[in-house]
């Protein structure tokens, strides 16, 4: 019986560990040639996810192996940037799972409003949607203009459209069932203005907001938050960088800080779950205690 591998050539099935074999060893050489030249380290990322994006980017780029795609990326800077966005895809939406910020604003909020001065980090920001919910939801609730976002990512051009604030008009029925569902108190229209196909959320809404790059698997601590958003982003990471990205997140936090993870996300069993306190169990809300 044969089959058809990744590269499109008829294999045995006796082959196919061999295969993934090869493939395993392409995959660190690239991971390590990326982390040597350009500083970007992606080998602690979870093998499974890993693998089908590289390869799927194989494709995409109608390379014929892992190896052909080292070479290229190795001497072709914007090869590499492609490559750096095909393994960060974006997945985000404003007010992305409502019930979490109708949560934030219920339990977080007023313990927010005690603060002569508020910091938020949003780590992997990826294209900003979380960014601008989070500053629409401080407005609404008198809290913005003592507030400070940090909003980072590792993705050049998913950052620039971060900074930039312009998403397409038809994701706009379902940012607004969000919004609304979210405890959302004004009308959602009001924060962006339409124009053709897109639009553009108001300035007032970047003004505070920082934009920074910023690779957790490398880069250290920045300043110290009352909270951070981790949302949906050590998913795609192996126990020893989702326990290292902790230890960062804990060191970054103030005492009594909040750190808010996605929904397939635990502080259990990161080396620093003593330290926290559940705040909410459903919607991955921890406060730090220690």
């Amino acid at each position: 019986m044969t089959s058809w591998d990744e590269t499109h050539r008829e294999v045995s099935a006796d082959d196919k560990p061999i295969i993934k074999e090869r493939e395993q060893i392409e995959i660190e050489l690239l991971m390590e040639g990326i982390h040597s030249y350009y500083g970007y380290d992606f080998r602690n990322y979870a093998l499974p996810s890993l693998t089908r994006r590289i390869l799927h980017h194989v494709n995409a780029e109608r390379l014929k192996s892992i190896s052909e795609l080292q070479h290229q990326v190795l001497h072709n800077r914007e090869a590499f940037k492609r490559l750096v966005q095909s393994l960060s895809i974006p997945v985000t939406e404003m007010f992305r799972d409502p019930s979490l910020f109708k949560t934030f604003r219920e339990k977080v909020i007023p313990v927010l409003r005690t603060y002569p001065y508020i910091r938020i980090w949003h780590a992997g920001c990826s294209t900003g949607e979380e960014v601008y919910s989070m500053a629409i939801l401080l407005h609404e609730e008198g809290l913005y203009e003592k507030s400070r976002i940090y909003a980072t990512d590792m993705n050049e051009r998913s950052l620039q459209q971060a900074k930039e604030g312009v998403y397409g008009i038809e994701k706009m029925k379902l940012y607004t069932k969000n919004y609304l569902e979210a405890g959302g108190t004004g009308v959602f229209s009001e924060y962006y203005t339409a124009r053709y196909n897109s639009v553009m959320f108001h300035p007032f809404l970047r003004r505070n907001i920082i934009f920074a790059e910023h690779n957790l698997a490398t880069d250290r601590s920045f300043n110290e938050f009352n909270v951070i958003f981790c949302r949906n982003v050590m998913i795609y990471f192996n126990d020893e960088l989702r326990n290292h990205v902790h230890g960062l997140f804990h060191e970054s936090l103030s005492h009594f800080g909040i750190l808010v993870l996605g929904a397939k996300e635990s502080i259990h069993f990161s080396g620093y779950s003593d330290d926290y306190e559940s705040m909410d169990r459903v919607e991955k809300i921890y406060r730090k205690v220690k």
